[in-house]
C-alpha cells in the first residue's frame, strides 16, 4: 500500500540533513555499476554536462519523497512517467529504465547509504535495531516509488544478503561509473554560468571536488572499490573518519535552517506549526 512518510520517522528526521549529499555519490556510483542502470544513465543522463543541475533536481526529488505528503506519491508517479521512454541498447542487449530489478536497485541502495552515512558522519553508527527500523521505512518508500513487491527483500537480513549478492554478482566496472567519479572530481560548471567565469569555477571547485571525490570513493563498499580498481589505504580511512568526526560534531550545532535542505526545513517547520495549532485548539475554552 502506498502512503506518505510520516513525521517522527527516522526518514523524516534524517533524510533532509545536508550530510545526505555526502553519501549520494556512493549510492549513485553503485546504481550505475548495474549494467542496465549504467547503460540507460550513460545514454540519457546529463551528469557530464550539468552535474549541479542534476544533483539539485535529484535531491529535491528525494526530499519530496520523504517530506511531500500526498505530493510524494505524485512525485513517484512523475518519475515513472519520466523514465518510461528511456532505453539503451548495448552489444545487442536492450535495457529499459523501468525494468523491475534495476528500478528496485536504484531505491535499494538507500539503506546502505543511510547506514554508511551514520557510520562516518554522525556522532555514532546506527544500532542494529535502528538499521532495521530504517529499512522498514525505506520499504514503504520503495512501494511509494512503484518498486515491485517481488523485488523488495522481506527482512533486513534478507536485504543484507541481497545487497552483498548484487555487489558481488551483478555490479560491474561500468564505464558510466568511471565517468560519474570523474564528474565528482571535476564538476562541470552550471550550464548558465557565463564563459568568462568558468575559469573561476574550476578554481573554486577544486577543493570541494577533491573532498566529494574522496568521500564518494571512501563510502563505497570495499568490494565495489575493488571491482572499479580504486585504491583505498588505511591512511585514507583515517582521514575519512577524521572528516566525519568533525562533521558529526559541527552539524548539530548549526541552526535547523542550515542543517536541513530547504524542502525538509519547511516541512518540519510546517509540521511544528500544525502541532502548535492542534494544541491551541485543544486548549480553547468551550
Amino acid at each position: 500500500m502506498r502512503q506518505p512518510i510520516s513525521p517522527g520517522t527516522r526518514l523524516w528526521d534524517e533524510t533532509g540533513l545536508v550530510t545526505f549529499s555526502l553519501t549520494t555519490g556512493a549510492a549513485f556510483a553503485l546504481q550505475v555499476m548495474h549494467p542496465a542502470v549504467g547503460a540507460v544513465v550513460g545514454e540519457h543522463s546529463v551528469f557530464r554536462t550539468d552535474a549541479i543541475g542534476r544533483a539539485q533536481r535529484s535531491i529535491a526529488s528525494v526530499m519530496t519523497w520523504v517530506y511531500g505528503g500526498e505530493e510524494a506519491l505524485r512525485e513517484g508517479d512523475r518519475l515513472r512517467a519520466l523514465h518510461a521512454p528511456l532505453t539503451s541498447t548495448v552489444d545487442g542487449t536492450r535495457y529499459t529504465a523501468l525494468a523491475s530489478g534495476p528500478w528496485a536497485w536504484i531505491i535499494l541502495t538507500a539503506p546502505y547509504a543511510y547506514t554508511v552515512g551514520a557510520k562516518y558522519f554522525s556522532k555514532r553508527p546506527l544500532t542494529r535495531a535502528e538499521e532495521e527500523e530504517f529499512y522498514a521505512e525505506i520499504v514503504q518508500l520503495a512501494r511509494n516509488l512503484h518498486v515491485a513487491e517481488k523485488e523488495i527483500p522481506p527482512t533486513y537480513d534478507a536485504y543484507l544478503e541481497y545487497f552483498a549478492d548484487m555487489v558481488d554478482e551483478t555490479l560491474v566496472a561500468h564505464p558510466t561509473a568511471y565517468e560519474f567519479l570523474e564528474s565528482t572530481r571535476h564538476t562541470p560548471p552550471p550550464v548558465d554560468l557565463p564563459a568568462v567565469l568558468r575559469p573561476l569555477w574550476r578554481v573554486a571547485m577544486d577543493v570541494p571536488g577533491r573532498v566529494q571525490h574522496f568521500v564518494t570513493i571512501g563510502t563505497l563498499p570495499a568490494a565495489a572499490r575493488e571491482k572499479l580498481g580504486l585504491t583505498w589505504t588505511s591512511r585514507d580511512e583515517r582521514a575519512l573518519r577524521l572528516l566525519g568526526a568533525v562533521v558529526g560534531r559541527v552539524l548539530p550545532l548549526l541552526p535547523e535552517r542550515l542543517r536541513y535542505f530547504p524542502i525538509a526545513y519547511e516541512a518540519r517547520r510546517a509540521e511544528r506549526a500544525r502541532r502548535a495549532l492542534r494544541r491551541a485548539l485543544l486548549r480553547r475554552p468551550v
